[in-house]
């Protein structure tokens, strides 16, 4: 009988002593999937603060992948570029003629133009201007693999980076020469790549009057035109401060590449138009 009695109060005991090693078990359970709840909960507003949103951004038409030759826009802007690849005889003259306008544009440099000016770069830079990738040695970048393609690209970019601290991601392939894979390594490398849709044709030679009537009657001339000018063509100098008179009396204001094209929610049509997604 007092065994009996015995044996039932060492059961009730036992009960009793796994009933609290459950409710200690169940609390750090408890404990530790709160402690799990909030850590993900501060990982999901970290990666939303600080990740942005995915955006729409398309350069393929066809299959094709294309640069941007112009932009569509209702603003009454053109980007005005020079592409710097021979000479600086005239550089500092292009300079002051813009300064003398107040106007902003994009160099286009490739690595040989920034090994041999390395102080024109600087002060092209000084002066408020965007600073674009022309390549290394300004080759055909359709024809070569596309390790070499990532080179060209990087080689001059990682020179600036060095010379002014500044980080170019705008390109324009040598001869307007591009394929599919050269868009696609420019991407890669952070770069967009950029076209014209107006060519001065300083580079034939033909003359001031040339220059000036070339880009200002061109047809294609409209809201978000990219206009191309090589700095070291022999007459472009002469012609720049007409030219930039004269647009500016068509009433289009003279922007850098930079601020005419759309960074993110845009797709392309088949000419090379940038189009803002809607």
């Amino acid at each position: 009988m007092l065994k009996d009695f015995i044996h039932l109060i060492q059961c009730k005991i036992k009960r009793l002593r796994e009933a609290e090693d459950f409710k200690t078990n169940l609390r750090n359970q408890i404990i530790k999937s709160a402690l799990f709840l909030l850590g993900v909960v501060a990982f999901v507003k970290c990666v939303t603060t600080f990740v942005p949103q995915a955006v729409s951004v398309s350069s393929t038409i066809n299959g094709r992948e294309l640069p941007i030759y112009c932009v569509e826009t209702d603003e009454k802007k053109v980007a005005l570029s020079f592409d710097a690849a021979w000479g600086n005889e005239d550089t500092q003259k292009i300079l002051e003629i813009l300064a003398k306008h107040n106007v902003h544009v994009t160099f286009f440099m490739t690595g040989g133009w920034v090994d041999s000016y390395p102080e024109d770069v600087k002060a092209i830079l000084a002066a408020g201007h965007d600073l674009g990738n022309h390549s290394e040695n300004h080759k055909n970048m359709s024809q070569i693999s596309n390790d070499d393609k990532e080179q060209e690209l990087m080689k001059v970019h990682e020179k600036v980076k060095n010379l002014t601290g500044y980080e170019m991601f705008l390109f324009r392939p040598p001869y307007g020469d591009y394929d599919n894979d050269v868009i696609k390594t420019a991407t890669k490398c952070g770069y967009y790549s950029i076209q014209w849709d107006v060519d001065s044709l300083d580079w034939k030679d033909y003359g001031v009057d040339s220059i000036i009537s070339t880009v200002c009657n061109n047809k294609h001339l409209g809201n978000g035109s990219v206009i191309l000018c090589h700095n070291g063509a022999k007459y472009t100098a002469d012609a720049l401060d007409t030219l930039i008179t004269n647009l500016k009396g068509q009433g289009y204001e003279i922007v850098p590449v930079s601020e005419l094209i759309y960074r993110d929610s845009y797709h392309m049509n088949a000419e090379g138009r940038q189009i803002k997604d809607k």
